[in-house]
């Protein structure tokens, strides 16, 4: 018995040890916005087919975040798919701030083995839902090209949550961590962790860092609020007939100025149009887009009113207002354009991916 005792002392001691060396890793810090993790944890349990235990295990490591993946096998993705999930559930609730929380909580930055080493992007699940699809998470902000990487980051999520309707100001609240030191062997850094905060460390510490400014939140979704645009949607009067008579004109306007190159383009139906408040219509005319650049031979897509507010050409959600539909309608330009410049045919036209670049900066100045 003695002798039993004596070993489970030395294991305990042994162990002991082990925890107390110093080591380089980053403090764990999945806790810092449990504001935004109650939200998903709301959300996912609605419906959570892949049984993820938690939110929280999308943030961990890969060994701790083992425990509560469910069927997810690739645990780089595990975040992804957490995010993705709980905002299919708030989309089919007509839930706006859950679906902003799910955008917010897929660009939370995971935690990582040592100060400075980025996490591993999710390339084995394509998400279901393009809002969620086109964030990725925080990187440590002691990584390589962190402060761009995470302003990028940021400045795409305040383009998704104004999408659904949220406000873009609140992308700011993904942000991380000041850089911890590369030499802290302690791997103390500047983060926090406390499980019975509601609203989340890095906000009651005053710990969080801002990516960008707010002035750059709102030039990224093109200088609109969705409540301002909402309100200048006037209610369809008598004088419907005549405006919806117009719309299939304005339709095949569209369509004629439609450039075959341009992926995933279709046609605005004339129905959609129809639909849609009277007066806009009449005062809009057609394509909202205002840009008619087309490096390569690609266009921005067509933006017609129609859905929950806008419609992009070829995009299979709608917008409640026009910064982001057009915002989104550029990116598509830009995105057709870089496959483009990296094609045999562009490179041998010297088209190149930083023209893109320029050309979708003078997409989104141009509306």
């Amino acid at each position: 018995m003695f002798q039993k005792l004596v070993a489970v002392l030395t294991l305990a001691c042994t162990f002991s040890a082990i925890l107390s060396a110093p080591v380089r890793r980053e403090v764990p810090q999945e806790h810092s916005h449990n504001q935004f993790l109650d939200t998903v944890r709301t959300s996912l349990n609605t419906n959570n087919p892949d049984a993820i235990v938690d939110p929280v295990f999308g943030l961990l490591g890969d060994e701790a975040a083992a425990a509560g993946a469910g069927k997810i096998t690739d645990l780089d993705c595990l975040q992804q798919a957490t995010a993705d999930q709980a905002f299919t559930n708030a989309k089919a609730a007509n839930d706006v701030d859950g679906q902003v929380a799910a955008l917010i909580y897929r660009a939370l930055e995971r935690n990582t083995g040592k100060v400075g080493l980025a996490s591993v992007a999710c390339t084995s699940i394509k998400a279901v839902n393009p809002e969620i699809a086109a964030i990725q998470q925080h990187q440590d902000p002691a990584s390589s090209n962190a402060a761009a990487t995470n302003k990028a980051i940021v400045l795409e999520l305040a383009k998704q949550i104004a999408a659904v309707g949220g406000d873009p100001q609140d992308a700011l609240k993904s942000g991380t961590f000041q850089p911890g030191s590369l030499s802290d062997d302690t791997g103390k850094g500047n983060t926090c962790d406390v499980v019975d905060d509601t609203v989340g460390c890095i906000f009651t510490q005053n710990l969080l860092v801002d990516d960008a400014t707010a002035a750059e939140i709102t030039a990224a979704v093109g200088g609109a609020a969705a409540p301002a645009v909402e309100a200048a949607v006037p209610v369809a009067s008598a004088a419907a007939p005549a405006a919806s008579a117009a719309a299939p004109a304005a339709s095949a306007s569209a369509k004629a100025k439609k450039v075959k190159k341009v992926k995933k383009a279709k046609a605005t139906t004339a129905a959609a149009a129809a639909a849609a408040p009277t007066e806009l219509v009449a005062a809009t005319s057609g394509n909202l887009q205002k840009f008619t650049g087309a490096l390569g031979g690609s266009v921005a897509p067509p933006v017609t009113v129609g859905g929950r507010g806008f419609v992009v050409s070829g995009e299979s959600d709608s917008f409640l207002n026009l910064a982001a539909a057009t915002g989104r309608s550029c990116d598509v330009q830009h995105n057709a354009c870089a496959d483009i410049a990296n094609s045999a045919a562009g490179r041998a036209e010297g088209l190149t991916v930083g023209q893109c670049d320029t050309q979708d900066t003078q997409c989104k100045a141009a509306n």
